[in-house]
Formats: structure tokens, C-alpha cells, sequence
């Protein structure tokens, strides 16, 4: 199995089952034309997060890391009228393209962008009172995945659910001497959600045409008072860290 094969499978089955949007081909073609990065989830991969929102019947949603706003527009067209869906972007020219590829999409009013650090932007959601999501969707700098990890907890509920992509890593996932951050951030997170009392979790391999990565999903089956306190574990991360 080659690359190329890999993602002749991917526009297949794209074609097939996933049929050109003007918008959010849009927000790929504004997003490449802006010079960013090209890290956006592949239209199935899209497509799922859609249908994971759905099945789950997710009113609010958490994205940490909007990139473009790709994932966010698909996020954002599974909820229901009522529904809010709040994205966190640390760069202001990420952030400024997105909010446009979202405002074509007409989503402004249900989309709401948090700009800074999300280190900083989580604090503040939690002091304001935002929460629990019913879905939070991680897909920022791997690096501080397990942050991320812990601040998903403390913002869900039983019954939330959590996903996290690029967990694979091309495989390098395995490599415990690697001195990649983002390989070691992710290691990190994988250990944090085995060793987590409070949720039930699985990680699939994934390949198509953004490679051999993987996604990792997980339940919160409790809260946080009936597990390990979030200041201790929040703590012993940045110590680890």
C-alpha cells in the first residue's frame, strides 16, 4: 500500500459519499491562497466528525484549534438549531480566515472563535461558565495535547465526548525514545486517557490521503469529584512536561 493509493481510495470514496460543497471547498481554497498550513481533516474525515456530532446529538461543542475553520464549518452543520459550537485559535491570521470561510458558510451566529493561547482561552471559558460540551474536538499543537486532555475533562460531563486526532503520528507513536515534541506530547495523551478513571476510550489507525495517522475518541463516564482531582493531575502534567 503506497501514499498514492491511499489517497486514490480517499477521493473514491469521497466522490462517492461526500459531494462537492461550494463552501467548504471554499475554506480550503481561502486557506491555501492565505498560506496556511494544511492541516485541515480530509473531506470524509470531515464528514465523520459530522456524523460522530449527529449520532451523539451534540447541542454544544468545544473545538481546541480552528486552523481555517474547516472542521468547525462541518461541526457546525451537525447541530441543531439551538446549538453553539465555541473554537479556540491562537493565530490571529488563522483566526481571521476562518471567521471569513465561517461567515460564507452563514455560521457566524452559531460559531463563536476564541482568539489566544487555549491554555489562557480554557481558563477563561471555565470561569465564565461555558460547559459541559456535549463534544470537544482536539486538534491543536500536539505538544500540549495533554493539557488539552485535562481541560476537556474539566469542562464535560458524563456521557461527553471527547476526540482527539493525529494520534498515530505516521506510527511514530511507538517510538518512546523519540525526541519529537509533538510524538511526545501525544505519547503523553495516550497514557493520560489509558491511566483515566473517568472516561472509556479507543484510538483507530487511520490512512487516506493526509497519510497514516489516527483518531482517538473517549466517553466521560464520570465527574470530575468521582476521579482524581483536576488541579493534582493538571499539576503533575506540567511537571512531567
Amino acid at each position: 500500500m503506497t501514499q498514492q493509493q491511499w489517497t486514490a481510495v480517499d477521493r473514491y470514496i469521497t466522490d462517492l459519499l461526500v459531494p462537492p460543497d461550494p463552501v467548504l471547498d471554499g475554506a480550503l481554497t481561502a486557506s491555501d491562497a492565505a498560506g496556511l498550513p494544511p492541516h485541515n481533516v480530509s473531506p470524509n474525515q470531515g464528514k465523520l466528525l459530522l456524523l460522530l456530532a449527529q449520532i451523539h446529538q451534540a447541542r454544544t461543542i468545544l473545538e481546541i484549534g480552528t486552523l481555517g475553520g474547516y472542521s468547525t464549518i462541518w461541526l457546525a452543520r451537525s447541530l441543531p438549531s439551538d446549538g453553539c459550537i465555541i473554537t479556540l485559535e491562537a493565530n490571529p491570521k488563522h483566526a481571521e480566515v476562518a471567521l471569513a470561510n465561517i461567515a460564507r458558510a452563514g455560521l457566524a451566529d452559531v460559531v463563536k472563535l476564541r482568539l489566544g493561547r487555549a491554555l489562557d482561552t480554557l481558563p477563561q471559558l471555565a470561569a465564565e461558565g461555558h460547559g459541559p460540551f456535549d463534544l470537544i474536538f482536539i486538534d491543536a499543537d500536539k505538544p500540549s495535547n495533554p493539557d488539552y486532555f485535562l481541560w476537556a475533562l474539566k469542562l464535560s460531563r458524563p456521557g461527553t465526548l471527547i476526540i482527539a486526532d493525529n494520534v498515530v503520528r505516521q506510527g511514530a507513536v511507538i517510538d518512546a525514545t523519540s525526541e519529537d515534541p509533538n510524538v511526545q506530547g501525544i505519547r503523553r495523551f495516550n497514557e493520560m486517557l489509558a491511566a483515566e478513571p473517568r472516561v472509556s476510550a479507543t484510538a483507530i489507525q487511520t490512512v487516506g490521503s493526509k497519510g497514516y495517522d489516527g483518531f482517538a475518541m473517549a466517553i466521560v463516564t464520570a465527574t470530575e469529584s468521582e476521579g482524581s482531582t483536576f488541579d493534582k493531575l493538571y499539576e503533575k502534567n506540567m511537571t512531567l512536561a
